[in-house]
């Protein structure tokens, strides 16, 4: 659990996982309610919500813990129609797609990219810091994760 709290605290957000609930399979991380944990199996596949997994040391989430973490307060970007297409297709964010800014706007912050109905399309770093009155072409925030990756991943 300590991978998904440092995590959180990259995206200036706090997360409490209760450790009752919260199921390390192999690398794998998974949220379990109440009913499911008192069923469930140690040999399981899939269960509940999964969180994310580790591979060589480096945390990878899922969009469920980004869907989580952007309801929280946490460094967050919302952009434009235009630039969240953009950004599901694996393209960096230019500082006039902003609209918001919530929290940390200083460069080397992670911050999760929000379109304009508040639905989270993924991660970035932020490498300029952030002015949202800015209308510059220049790229503020470096795509890490986002929604798309997994179509393009099927081609």
């Amino acid at each position: 659990m300590k991978s998904i709290i440092s995590f959180a605290a990259q995206l200036g957000a706090t997360i409490i996982l209760n450790p009752d609930f919260t199921v390390k399979k192999g690398n794998r991380y998974f949220l379990l309610n109440q009913n499911l944990r008192k069923v469930i199996r140690k040999n399981f596949y899939y269960a509940g919500t999964y969180l994310g997994k580790v591979k060589n040391g480096k945390f990878f989430p899922s969009f469920a813990l980004l869907a989580i973490l952007a309801e929280k307060k946490a460094n967050k970007v919302v952009v434009d129609r235009k630039t969240a297409w953009l950004f599901i297709c694996g393209r960096d964010i230019f500082q006039k797609g902003i609209t918001a800014v919530h929290g940390s706007r200083r460069k080397g912050a992670h911050a999760l990219v929000l379109n304009e109905f508040g639905e989270c399309l993924g991660f970035g770093r932020i490498i300029r810091t952030l002015n949202v009155e800015g209308k510059g072409n220049d790229v503020v925030v470096k795509n890490i994760s986002d929604v798309g990756d997994f179509l393009r991943r099927e081609v």
